[in-house]
């Protein structure tokens, strides 16, 4: 495993040399309310229909590796009125979807310019990351995704960020994460990487900085 210590004070410090992604949000918009308004007369039943039918719990089920069918029907079984809007979800879910954040896309040419290795975790179906393939040439810019649909495992579960460093042979505490859930940023931290709270792709560049990160 790639290890780089420098010496301060006599001590032997890791100086990071990796910068993993999360994706949703970061680098690509994800919003099922891009969606659903097209289906929904006013914001509220439709924010009633993500509370309660199609809620994040559900999606993040999927995101376990839990496949597209067998989500939305067990879900069509609970609400036999709501089965269109159901359907709605995987069938229509690239309309959830936005143009890649440039900022982030920026931010991520420069770290490689500068030759740190780039990486990205994401909580991500196995059977929709394939198309999001396709749709963002920018994900083949990075040198390895982890793909929790693909690997049975959702961040913040320690065992994602583990297998992570175990594949990619990265040190934690010479990598540092990036994700707009402060709670995948917290599960990052546990296992000894540094972590950033994504808010904006400036505020993620000033952080890395802060890091000691040249970009």
């Amino acid at each position: 495993m790639r290890f780089r210590p420098v010496h301060a004070r006599g001590f032997r410090v890791a100086r990071i040399d990796t910068v993993v992604f999360d994706l949703g949000d970061v680098l690509i918009p994800w919003n099922p309310r891009r969606l659903y308004r097209k289906l929904f007369p006013d914001e509220a039943s439709m924010e009633k229909f993500l509370a309660e039918v199609c809620t994040m719990e559900w999606n993040n089920e999927q995101d376990r590796g839990r496949t597209i069918e067998e989500g939305t029907s067990l879900l069509i079984a609970a609400h036999p009125q709501c089965e269109g809007l159901i359907r709605a979800f995987y069938e229509r879910w690239t309309e959830m979807l936005d143009v890649v954040v440039e900022g982030s896309v920026r931010l991520l040419r420069d770290l490689k310019q500068k030759g740190y290795h780039v990486f990205a975790l994401t909580n991500w179906s196995a059977e929709t990351f394939e198309e999001a393939r396709h749709l963002y040439p920018v994900l083949d810019e990075f040198e390895g995704i982890l793909v929790s649909g693909q690997e049975s495992i959702v961040k913040p579960d320690a065992a994602i960020y583990r297998l992570l460093c175990q594949r990619y042979s990265i040190v934690p505490e010479c990598a540092v994460f990036i994700d707009d859930n402060p709670v995948n940023v917290d599960g990052a931290r546990a296992i000894g990487m540094k972590a950033i709270r994504f808010r904006n792709p400036d505020q993620a560049r000033q952080e890395l900085k802060a890091l000691g990160i040249e970009v």
